[in-house]
């Protein structure tokens, strides 16, 4: 007779006494308050509030165990509020839905190596006002470090998505299209973190953010319209490749609906992030001298003192130590500082001896997660980029890092993030010295996420900078020396045999369809004859031979 194994012991999930009212409470962050709770009460404790059971975890441990998509899974969105202003975006449908699948294939290309390469002279581009900006500064004219990033991170989303210049840095206050977007969306995040019946404090009025959301979907369909009649793209825009792609499995595009919710989606998200991010390292690098003169070593030796034209995917790559820089402070500083998800079951055992079930809201508290010394070490709240040389980095466990998202509703951006963070950051370093001449003492301001509030810096131009001499790549290209003809490849002959190869790719982000397409076309130059489709489409075709691509 087979013994059931005993059911483990549990026990009450600790659950501080709390406010009706914590979700807004202007005096402290939330985060910060959730870390003080976890402080106080150990790494998981329960929340009751009205409506809403919510549990917190806080080590890797628990974290790893919530990260398992066999058993948990975002089923009740964070920004289900969004949805009344973009209700088919992919942050608000959930992944059951046919329009989150279809958007989700059609968006992924977006962000391919192809793609990135083709962003990055618009992102260098974009960048150049901020820099011109700086120069022209008065040495005691103060930079509002986040005010500043925000502006940039909109100006390059809105090239790279819609080949549109918000022009930030001519304005003294943002594009009317990023106010309203600001307005509307974050509005109603804050709304939805107060929860039922109450205001959080900087929540815009029910008519402020109607007007504003009907506003913003006047002026993106209007560039949507002209992008379509006066082909006014560039052919590399995010918005090109969305009006050209469809979804292989059902052979639908997006609709008019979907593609605006998209590109809102886009405009919002796209900016977010990366401004956070170099605003804290910013921070960070004038509070550590060693890392930054580092930093400087690097910008210098690789890119040179000289801003006349971008760098090349091969110089950002070689941009290591930048990198380690921005990957240690999205660990101390994460952009998502909750993940949550539901139990895919009626009940769960979570660290094995505590009872969850699928009503309760499960969060990963991301900050904590990051300090938990079990991965980090002793010293886990100390800024040390060397945390993420290559042979540390991939000894990090999974689950143990996570600043952009766990599973499939990760942040479909992120390499988007990774590569205009350090071509922002080392430009910055190639040409101005960053002076700390207030003492800024961190204060974190939470709204959508967390940025560090009343961050000035003054700076001047390193002593080797040269002056900024704007080229624009297209112009460099017409007037630069004609290169040396490539020296054609002969054709091979081969007398067509006609045995049959299938080449299939295993992702939709368009570099392995290239790779699987060149392989074709040679295969097919020798007699064989070819075919390239998706893995998913093939997998029981007989009596072929198949040469895979995967991603």
């Amino acid at each position: 007779m087979t013994m059931k194994s005993p059911r483990p012991t549990l026990e009450p999930m600790p659950q501080p006494p709390v406010k009706p009212t914590i979700d807004n409470m202007e005096e402290e962050a939330r985060v910060t308050r959730f870390m003080r709770l976890a402080h106080t009460y150990g790494p998981i404790f329960q929340l009751n509030l009205p409506g809403r059971q919510w549990v917190i975890t806080a080590n890797y441990e628990l974290a790893n165990e919530l990260c398992d998509e066999k058993r948990f899974l975002k089923k009740h969105l964070p920004f289900r509020a969004v949805s009344q202003i973009v209700p088919t975006s992919i942050f608000v449908v959930s992944t059951t839905e046919p329009v989150w699948s279809k958007a989700h294939k059609i968006m992924l290309p977006l962000f391919s190596t192809q793609a990135m390469h083709a962003y990055l002279p618009k992102m260098w581009e974009t960048t150049m006002p901020m820099i011109l900006k700086w120069e022209r500064l008065n040495p005691d004219d103060e930079i509002d470090v986040y005010d500043d990033m925000v502006r940039l991170t909109s100006d390059i989303i809105g090239s790279c998505c819609l080949d549109y210049n918000f022009q930030s840095f001519y304005r003294e206050t943002p594009h009317p299209i990023m106010q309203a977007l600001m307005r509307s969306l974050e509005g109603l995040l804050l709304r939805e973190r107060g929860g039922p019946g109450q205001k959080v404090p900087g929540e815009q009025e029910p008519l402020q953010w109607e007007a504003d959301a009907a506003y913003l979907h006047q002026m993106v369909d209007e560039i949507i319209r002209q992008h379509r009649v006066n082909g006014t793209g560039t052919g590399n825009s995010m918005l090109d490749s969305l009006l050209a792609s469809n979804d292989r499995q059902s052979g639908e595009k997006l609709t008019s609906q979907e593609l605006q919710d998209q590109v809102i989606t886009l405009l919002f998200a796209g900016h977010v992030t990366t401004s956070t991010l170099l605003s804290f390292a910013l921070y960070e690098l004038i509070r550590h001298p060693a890392v930054l003169a580092k930093a400087y070593a690097e910008a210098e030796r690789v890119l040179g003192d000289v801003l006349a034209r971008p760098p090349t995917p091969v110089q950002l790559g070689q941009l290591q130590y930048i990198s380690q820089i921005l990957k240690e402070t999205l660990r101390l500083h994460p952009p998502v500082t909750l993940l949550t998800v539901q139990t895919i079951k009626e009940e769960e055992t979570l660290g094995g001896k505590y009872r969850v079930t699928a009503d309760q809201d499960l969060s990963i508290l991301v900050p904590a997660l990051h300090l938990d010394p079990s991965i980090w070490g002793d010293n886990a709240e100390t800024f040390q980029p060397d945390r993420f040389l290559p042979d540390a980095e991939v000894k990090i466990p999974a689950n143990a890092y996570k600043p952009f998202g766990n599973g499939v509703r990760a942040c479909l951006g992120r390499a988007f993030a990774l590569q205009e963070a350090p071509l922002v950051l080392g430009m910055l370093l190639q040409h101005f010295e960053f002076i700390d001449h207030t003492g800024y003492q961190l204060k974190i301001k939470e709204r959508v996420g967390p940025r560090p509030e009343g961050f000035k810096i003054q700076i001047r131009r390193r002593a080797h900078a040269q002056p900024v001499v704007v080229a624009v790549p297209a112009s460099l290209q017409a007037t630069a020396p004609a290169p040396a003809p490539a020296p054609t490849e002969e054709k091979i002959q081969v007398k067509a045999h006609h045995t049959p190869l299938f080449v299939l790719f295993g992702s939709n982000l368009g570099t392995a369809e290239g790779l699987a397409q060149r392989i074709g076309d040679d295969a097919r130059d020798r007699g064989f004859t070819t075919a390239v489709a998706p893995l998913d489409g093939v997998i029981d075709q007989p009596r072929l031979y198949h040469c895979c691509c995967p991603s």
